[in-house]
């Protein structure tokens, strides 16, 4: 069982930048491919970035490629998600995800876990 909770959503004004983070339980975190989801009021659970259970290979939705960073750091348990340059259209409930051995890219059906997501608002 691994128990995903993120953190540092918030306001923040066209332009500007947030960190998320997703810090997991358990001892296997470095077995997971990890990857990050939103949904926006009325939209379905769209595919944002993941990063592979290695840490070697990154992917990214074409609408933050550029502007989005996944990183991952096993020794505390935690992945990253580094936003700048961020749009109104950037607003959603953040989600983090967790695929045994994953390889980051998975479809949203494969994450056997996934945290409760945080707010981000972004204000024209």
């Amino acid at each position: 069982q691994v128990h995903l909770v993120e953190s540092g959503g918030g306001l923040v004004q066209a332009g500007g930048s947030l960190r998320l983070s997703c810090t997991a339980s358990g001892r296997t975190f470095s077995s997971y491919g990890m990857a990050w989801f939103r949904q926006a009021p009325g939209k379905e659970r769209e595919f944002v970035c993941g990063i592979n259970w290695r840490g070697g290979s990154t992917y990214y939705a074409d609408s933050v490629k550029g502007r989005f960073s996944i990183s991952r750091d096993n020794a505390k348990n935690t992945v990253y998600l580094q936003m700048n340059s961020l749009l109104p259209e950037d607003t959603a409930v953040y989600y983090c995800a967790a695929d045994w051995v994953g390889p980051g890219n998975a479809g949203l059906r494969n994450y056997d876990f996934w945290g409760q997501g945080t707010q981000v608002t972004v204000s024209s």
